[in-house]
């Protein structure tokens, strides 16, 4: 195992880059996953990383060394360093200390919509980007699309909300929204809080596609227009609307919950 000790390393100065830019991530085409859980669900579903990255305490972790061995055995690059150096690598507070460095995939669509899956129109929090990522892994939904102006995918905030979902789910970015529902082969269905007809009353026994729009502004009017429904979520209280994270929860369990009756 290689060890870095110096900050004016420049293996370490890339990672840093790296773990600090989404620009730099966009541009090398590659992304850190951070924490055991997300390196471990890496290496059950994708295989393991060009690199793996520990602090010089993780060392001592048995689940790490773990990772570790399967990494070495394959004949990854790993890299240990000193706390101080880990800590301005890692976003995540109190963590275990292992990072792996991944290609994030590229991917182009070739062929209309003929399954489930999820258009997202400009979601800009991350947060609400990796738990609809989560949701829809969870309910067997297996393609994503994501307009330009939604939030990157492979960045370290969808990463650690989405917890494993990027493996099982293809996901395609900076994608024509308005080319891709206008040669579905499937039903659109758009959220708004202004639409007549409710979700329970859709018809949902076949693959549709979710599109979901801005957590303030909703989806594009141009979008909404070509959708084939536009649903409601109908809800009791005194708030406006559910949060887009949780609206998609809804909409993808429901689906399910009418094909396994």
């Amino acid at each position: 195992m290689k060890l870095i000790s110096s900050r004016e390393n420049a293996l370490y100065k890339d990672l840093k880059h790296l773990a600090g830019s989404s620009s730099a991530r966009r541009k090398a085409g590659r992304t850190l996953l951070d924490g055991v859980h997300l390196c471990e669900s890496y290496l059950q579903l994708r295989g393991v990383p060009p690199q793996c990255i520990v602090s010089e305490a993780a060392l001592q972790n048995p689940e790490v060394a773990e990772i570790i061995a399967q990494c070495e055995a394959q004949h990854v690059s790993c890299i240990a360093m000193p706390e101080a150096l880990y800590a301005a690598l890692s976003q995540v507070e109190h963590g275990v200390g292992i990072l792996f460095v991944i290609d994030t995939p590229e991917r182009a669509v070739t062929a209309p919509l003929t399954q489930s899956a999820v258009l997202l129109d400009n979601l800009q929090d991350p947060g609400n980007v990796g738990s609809i990522l989560r949701s829809a892994a969870a309910a067997g939904i297996r393609q994503v699309y994501c307009s330009g102006g939604t939030a990157f995918c492979w960045s370290p905030k969808v990463l650690r909300a989405a917890m494993g979902a990027h493996f099982v789910v293809d996901i395609y970015e900076g994608v024509d929204l308005a080319a891709l529902i206008a040669d579905s082969a499937i039903a659109v269905l758009a959220t708004s809080g202004y639409a007549e007809q409710r979700l329970y009353d859709v018809d949902l026994r076949q693959p549709v596609a979710w599109l979901l729009g801005h957590e303030g502004q909703g989806v594009a009017d141009e979008l909404l227009a070509m959708a084939t429904h536009r649903v409601v979520i109908p809800h009791l209280g005194q708030v406006e609307s559910l949060n887009v994270a949780a609206c998609a929860a809804v909409c993808f369990f429901e689906q399910m919950r009418q094909n396994l009756a």
